[in-house]
């Protein structure tokens, strides 16, 4: 009997621990609905994947975490925070002063130049003397809006905005722009591409400003939220320690893409 009691006690002891999983809340990552290699883009099925998908997945498994990719507008994305309708962004959101005073980052997981691309059949420099008269494209709500606007808009460039940085890369390949400024790497991968490589290359990255362009890349999250933060800070500390970050880092890069 009391051999009987003891295997009810322990099947409902598992039956309550299974409960409790399947219950356990889905944490949703934003992250900007378009495609943006090598950081993230959609497969054939529709399937995300990338560089920054793979973090995710690492960090969320570090820190064991439930966690599901949940695409946002890029322009919307800090408001789908602040108002809860997701819960934390991995989108390569710079973390800056200006963000700062609205949500809070984790510590940074990567941290890459910003670059000037333009037609290979033009001869320009990075530089806002060289680009004054020129267009130049950007994609809106981001840091290199923030950094064209006041660099090369007031020396004379006109800046034009776009939703997706395939927009701006898409007109810069058909001539309908004489530059865009964007991440290095992504911009990299674009002058990669069938349709970059023909047209384009890199003028040169652009002189660093860490007020607009930030100090890295970091998860963005709500203020506030301190155990949340904590785990995914000792996740990131471990996966560099542990060799995860580099095991899927060189399916991308040759490089250490976390930066100094």
């Amino acid at each position: 009997m009391k051999t009987a009691l003891k295997t009810i006690a322990l099947a409902a002891v598992i039956g309550l621990a299974g409960i409790s999983g399947a219950m356990a809340e889905q944490l949703k990552v934003g992250f900007a609905a378009e495609p943006y290699p090598p950081f993230a883009a959609p497969d054939a099925s529709g399937n995300w994947e990338g560089w920054e998908v793979d973090f995710m997945k690492a960090l969320c498994a570090e820190a064991k975490l439930d966690c599901v990719l949940t695409p946002v507008a890029w322009d919307g994305i800090i408001p789908a925070l602040t108002t809860k309708k997701i819960d934390m962004i991995i989108g390569s959101m710079s973390i800056t002063a200006e963000r700062l005073k609205t949500i809070d980052f984790s510590d940074k997981y990567y941290n890459t130049p910003t670059g000037i691309i333009g037609p290979k059949d033009e001869d320009f420099d990075a530089t806002p003397e060289k680009l004054a008269g020129k267009t130049i494209g950007v994609q809106v709500a981001t840091i290199h809006q923030a950094y064209a606007n006041k660099y090369f808009g007031e020396a004379g460039a006109t800046i034009k905005e776009y939703q997706t940085q395939d927009e701006a890369n898409n007109d810069l390949a058909a001539g309908r722009l004489d530059a865009v400024q964007a991440d290095a790497i992504a911009l990299g991968a674009f002058l990669d591409s069938d349709q970059g490589k023909d047209c384009c290359e890199l003028k040169g990255n652009v002189k660093d400003d860490p007020d607009i362009l930030g100090a890295g890349v970091g998860v963005g999250l709500r203020q506030g939220e301190t155990e949340l933060k904590e785990k995914i800070n000792a996740a990131i500390k471990a996966i560099r320690a542990n060799g995860t970050y580099d095991e899927f880092s060189k399916k991308y890069f040759d490089f250490d893409i976390y930066g100094g």
